[in-house]
């Protein structure tokens, strides 16, 4: 599992664009695993996690190989986020 801020992606967008991406952390919901990524430039120690744009995308796993999709399905995006903000009021207390 990456460690924060240990590994830059490299994807392609809709349109056909190259885009890093800084891999924030892996979480587990539901016994699927998850992706928090945001651009390299959009985050710096003195900037807010909350200010900056995070995308979350499901990790799926073939072997030693790993994709990452977009979650189309809106439950299972809602229970995904349901839990990031869980995560965030523990570290809040």
């Amino acid at each position: 599992m990456p460690e924060e801020n240990d590994e830059l992606l490299e994807l392609v967008d809709e349109d056909g664009n190259k885009v890093q991406m800084e891999v924030l952390d892996i979480l587990t919901v539901d016994d699927k695993e998850y992706a928090l990524l945001m651009p390299p430039h959009e985050h710096s120690e003195e900037e807010e996690h909350d200010e900056a744009e995070v995308v979350v995308m499901r990790l799926k796993r073939d072997g030693e190989d790993y994709t990452l999709e977009l979650i189309d399905n809106e439950e299972e995006f809602a229970r995904v986020e349901e839990y990031i903000e869980q995560l965030e009021d523990e570290m809040e207390e």
